[in-house]
């Protein structure tokens, strides 16, 4: 089909239709947003837990400097807390990788393999033969078509000379 990468990895095979590129393209442009959203929810888990481990140094701190009350009263109704009811961030992560994440990167692939042989980023491939200046150097399809820089080759940045 028109616009396929000039390497075997990235190819439609025969008889696919270009309505099941761009579905399979919108398939993964969904999985990389789970995908990220996957890192902020882990991301969060590091932060509320990072929080918690200086909530307990303010704690001793607070003791130190003759707060007890105060130093007692955050330590007993916040530190260790549970975010959610009965959770902490680490099981909301395994909930969300068993329940979600984990369902959808195996339904991406299931529909890849029994779509077009298992194929990624058929889409991409298209909009980078469609985008790219062909025959220029830095917009080569493939790492192969890549000119060895020699020394020579590289740029030298400009020194100031004062």
């Amino acid at each position: 089909m028109d616009g396929d990468l000039p390497d075997d990895d990235h190819l439609t095979p025969p008889g696919v239709d270009e309505t099941t590129v761009e579905a399979l393209g919108k398939l993964s442009e969904a999985l990389e947003k789970v995908e990220i959203a996957r890192g902020d929810l882990y991301r969060f888990h590091q932060m509320t837990g990072a929080a918690d481990f200086a909530l307990g140094d303010a704690v001793e701190l607070l003791r130190q400097a003759g707060h007890r009350e105060l130093a007692d009263r955050i330590e007993t109704e916040l530190v260790g807390r549970n975010v959610l009811p009965g959770r902490w961030t680490f099981q909301i992560v395994e909930d969300y990788d068993d329940t979600y994440w984990s369902a959808f990167r195996r339904l991406e692939q299931e529909a890849r393999d029994a779509l077009v042989g298992g194929t990624r980023h058929l889409h991409e491939a298209r909009l980078k033969e469609q985008r790219r200046t062909q025959g220029r150097r830095g917009h080569e399809a493939t790492p192969q078509q890549t000119p060895q820089q020699t020394p020579q080759q590289t740029p030298r940045r400009e020194t100031d000379p004062t």
